[in-house]
């Protein structure tokens, strides 16, 4: 069974955050910080990882994504970098 994380990644340098989701969360993160050569990411490395979710099924994950991607989902995250 597969398992799906949805993440959130902070730039301390930058003040910038990404969310996304992924069933392989090393490889992504690696992907972030290392190994891309073009995409939003590249230009406000290096990212930490500051919130994990972890999910079932594709379709949660996707769900929770898009709710962290809304203005509410912002506070959330807005909060989170806050006590960091």
């Amino acid at each position: 069974m597969d398992e799906f994380v949805v993440y959130v990644l902070y730039s301390k340098e930058y003040g910038k955050t990404y969310v996304g989701f992924t069933s392989n969360l090393i490889e992504r993160f690696k992907s972030h910080n290392f190994l891309s050569k073009k995409g939003y990411t590249i230009k406000f490395r290096p990212w930490v990882v500051i919130h994990l979710e972890f999910f079932s099924s594709k379709t949660e994950a996707l769900k929770r994504e898009k709710l962290l991607k809304t203005g509410k989902g912002r506070e959330f995250i807005k909060e989170i970098v806050s006590n960091l």
